[in-house]
């Protein structure tokens, strides 16, 4: 009641912003005459100028007005395009780190221009982040018209560009892009070896066009590079061959609304017979139970031509969001190879985790984060709650005059068809186009052939190509035309009204169901009735659609036969559109749920990954990386003396540590361990200070690379371990809810113990290596001409014969891959375990 008042005498939050910042519109369109008056090469100088003042310390938000206003005469001198006011407003919303939501055709793109323009004079990189690579070329291309004119420099980062062409686009003041290329760069830049391999120079400012898409419907999905494991795909086809011989209902259960397979007593039951285990649920058989799992979710959640496509001997996912295929992109745990036993296609091997990082997680990197959409209010709490983004909506320049139909609801599918096919020959038949929006491939291919049947000319886009999408709907305002697509497909591109149709009511949406989401649907709308065209929509239901289905369609079925509907007959009540808009809400927060759960994981990674990240930014660019090896050699020596009392001897802790001292520091090869009684601490230190020192007597010039060659090597082959055990970790940590633990605390507090354990295992191993480490000169061979000095290092050890060779020469490159040589009394680690539990020596005791 006291909000209801307090909006009704000082206006919405919106409101009042949208009445603060038309002032400095006001300022902006002030300017215009003497921005008219300018030639054209007094821009760029101005623009320097500026820039010159903001890296002095003048403060950017002072400039607004003057760069807003120099912007928008650019766009009118090279692209013949003004920005509306409306476009100034959404410009100021972006500068200020909001999402604007302007609706479809408004000009977002032209309108992110201004803030990325302003930001840019920072000089420290602006990135406009797009959801395809035809959108970043386009608009990289379309609006670099306006930068070159203001003397600004643009880059694109685009699929198979070249560390070269990455660092180059990189350095540009603006850089346009796709969410996954900027995700990976800042993966793969922290796998590199040397500070001058890495691509991007930081996250200062990002705009991100589409934001709902990427932040939120991409959200669910973590970025990961991944490298083959070890595990044999062989169990996959075992598993997947019993599937027949079990019965839903009698051997598992399936959620269709949490999209879950539950094994029932009597499944388990059939399943250990069948595969020939003992237990089914003891540790010793988690893969045959792990595998299970995922083939029961393959066979009975996941559908062909819906979730997935074969093509080519091989499973594709099919985007649920946009409905493209994404080659190259498979799913995780192992879900990817049961699919492609179920449809009998060659199984990849499963991939092990090398680098992930969630969109929310890389997203928060930037200092200042900004977004636009055409629907971004139906997400605005977890805009909010995730990523600090205000939703800020901006008016349109134009009434909106769209005619939203209420949906007509049927009771079977094939009513439904019927009535679509009879809608779109009678828009077709009165010329007036339409577009038709589907959830699936699936579905639109049936559409595509009753369409062919009543000899109804049409495109259908499969959301294959970007580029020929783009052209099909940029031409589906024409008059006549009929075009089927997934509801995301073509997105981003304007459908301009051909010739005549504002006459025959502009464009005609029609739905053939509802969206999990309601934005989907809108945006879906929004295609239809820009910047003030007529326009209509209208979405056709069934109660067998699955979001009915799945809420209620069969008490909605018995409703309408009580009521003595006839077969072809809809019904359009606004109870049951209602009804269906509770059922998003509910998906909708069902989503958000696992989006914060996949965010709350990986906020216990995050932190982890902060920490070994900035660890190898410290041995890729410091040059006293010396300091920093001794800094990790005091925090291995506090380990291990800890507890240790050197005035009072205790002789089993004195074994222990002199076992210790030997194994990582080698100590007796310059300090004789006599009696079993370890050195002091200072005594330790000072040998391994004297180690070191002849280290770098030997290796001369390359000391600073060996050190930092060494800590690399380790930091990456421990953390590439630790993420395989949290991932193991987080597999099994749902259990901990049955014994009233909060899973999430228990992975957080776990996964902590086993980070302390990988950072110890860093330091120890470092120490290892280089305390047995001998730098020889290598001898060229007849003929060969060596520029500068080469090295061979050696590692020996009791029982081994490790060589390592490099050609280091000073420029922090990785060598080439590390040989070893083990003699053949020495067990390997995929060898059987000499204590003869049966399994490899790697997973028994040599873990």
């Amino acid at each position: 009641m006291i909000n209801a008042l307090i909006r009704a005498v000082f206006g919405t939050r919106n409101e009042r912003f949208l009445k603060k910042m038309s002032v400095r519109v006001q300022a902006i369109n002030a300017l215009e005459p003497q921005m008219k008056e300018l030639p054209d090469g007094a821009f760029p100088e101005r623009i320097h100028a500026i820039r010159a003042e903001i890296a002095s310390g003048g403060h950017m938000d002072a400039h607004l007005p003057e760069v807003f206003a120099m912007v928008r005469e650019a766009g009118r001198r090279t692209l013949n395009m003004r920005h509306f006011d409306v476009q100034l407003l959404g410009g100021i919303a972006l500068h200020m780190g909001n999402i604007a939501e302007m609706k479809t055709g408004e000009g977002k793109t032209l309108a992110a221009t201004l803030p990325v323009v302003l930001n840019a004079l920072e000089g420290r990189g602006v990135h406009v982040v797009t959801v395809n690579d035809y959108l970043a070329r386009r608009d990289a291309a379309w609006m670099g018209a306006i930068y070159s004119f203001l003397g600004l420099s643009v880059g694109v980062i685009v699929h198979g560009l070249t560390d070269a062409e990455r660092q180059t686009a990189y350095d540009a003041d603006i850089t346009y892009g796709t969410n996954n290329e900027f995700g990976f760069d800042y993966l793969r830049d922290n796998m590199k070896f040397s500070a001058g391999q890495m691509v991007q120079r930081g996250h200062h400012y990002a705009i991100v066009d589409e934001v709902d898409s990427i932040l939120i419907d991409e959200a669910r999905t973590p970025l990961i590079i991944s490298g083959p494991s070890e595990e044999s795909t062989g169990l996959y086809r075992r598993v997947d061959s019993i599937m027949p011989k079990l019965a839903r209902d009698r051997d598992f259960t399936v959620d269709e609304k949490n999209r879950t397979v539950i094994l029932t007593d009597e499944g388990a039951m059939r399943v250990e017979q069948l595969l020939d285990v003992d237990n089914l649920f003891d540790p010793a058989n988690i893969q045959a139970q792990h595998h299970t799992m995922q083939s029961l979710k393959a066979h009975h959640i996941f559908k062909r031509d819906v979730d997935y496509i074969v093509s080519e001997d091989q499973v594709v996912i099919v985007d649920e969001f946009t409905g493209r295929l994404m080659p190259g992109r498979r799913f995780s745990d192992g879900l990817h190879q049961a699919l492609e036993a179920k449809e009998n296609v060659k199984i990849a091997a499963e991939n092990q985790t090398l680098a992930s990082v969630t969109f929310q997680n890389y997203f928060r990197l930037y200092g200042k984060l900004a977004g636009m959409t055409g629907t971004a209010d139906t997400e605005a709490v977890e805009f909010q709650q995730i990523y600090n983004l205000e939703v800020i909506g901006v008016p349109t320049n134009m009434p909106m005059i769209r005619n939203d139909f209420p949906d007509q609801i049927y009771r079977t599918r094939e009513e439904k068809f019927a009535a679509i096919v009879q809608a779109i020959a009678d828009l077709y038949k009165k010329g007036q186009p339409v577009l038709v929006g589907t959830i699936s491939i699936e579905t639109s291919e049936l559409l595509s052939e009753r369409l062919k049947k009543a000899r109804i000319p049409h495109n259908v886009l499969n959301a294959k190509y970007h580029e020929q999408e783009a052209e099909i709907v940029a031409q589906a305002g024409q008059a006549g035309k009929v075009t089927i697509a997934t509801n995301m497909a073509g997105r981003g591109t304007d459908i301009v009204l051909g010739s005549g149709v504002r006459e025959l009511g502009g464009l005609h949406i029609l739905g053939t169901e509802r969206h999990e989401s309601r934005r989907i649907d809108n945006q879906l709308r929004g295609r239809s009735g820009r910047q003030g065209d007529p326009g209509s929509s209208r979405f056709y239901l069934s109660l067998e659609d699955d979001l009915m289905r799945r809420f209620g369609g069969e008490r909605l079925s018995g409703i309408m036969q009580r009521l003595g509907m006839r077969d072809g007959e809809p019904i359009e009540a606004g109870m049951i559109s209602r009804s269906i808009e509770n059922a998003q809400r509910r998906v909708e927060g069902f989503n958000f749920e696992i989006r914060k759960t996949l965010l709350d994981y990986d906020n216990v990674m995050n932190q982890q990954r902060e920490v070994i990240y900035s660890l190898r930014r410290t041995a890729m660019t410091d040059p006293d990386i010396e300091s920093t090896v001794f800094e990790f050699l005091e925090e291995t020596l506090q380990t291990l003396y800890a507890g240790r009392d050197e005035k009072r001897s205790d002789p089993e802790m004195d074994a222990t540590l002199c076992a210790q001292l030997r194994d990582i520091f080698n100590i007796e090869r310059i300090h004789p361990l006599v009696n079993g009684i370890p050195p002091t601490l200072e005594e330790t230190r000072n040998v391994v200070h004297t180690v070191f020192d002849q280290l770098k007597e030997n290796a001369a010039t390359i000391y600073v690379d060996v050190l930092r060659f060494f800590m690399l090597e380790e930091l990456d082959r421990c953390w590439k371990e630790h993420l395989l055990n949290m991932d193991h970790l987080r597999d099994g940590i749902g259990l901990r809810g049955y014994g009233q633990r909060d899973p999430k605390q228990e992975y957080k507090r776990e996964g902590f113990e086993l980070f302390r354990g990988m950072l110890e295992r860093i330091n120890e191993n470092m120490f290892r290596m280089l305390t047995r480490l001998r730098i020889e000169p290598r001898q060229p061979e007849t003929g060969e001409q060596l520029e500068q000095p080469q090295h061979a290092f050696t590692h020996k050890e009791k029982n081994q014969n490790l060589a390592y060779s490099s050609g280091l020469s000073g420029n922090g490159a990785k060598p080439p891959p590390i040989q070893a040589r083990r003699p053949a009394d020495q067990v390997g680690r995929n060898d059987p375990c000499p204590c003869g539990s049966g399994k490899k020596y790697k997973k028994c005791c040599g873990h």
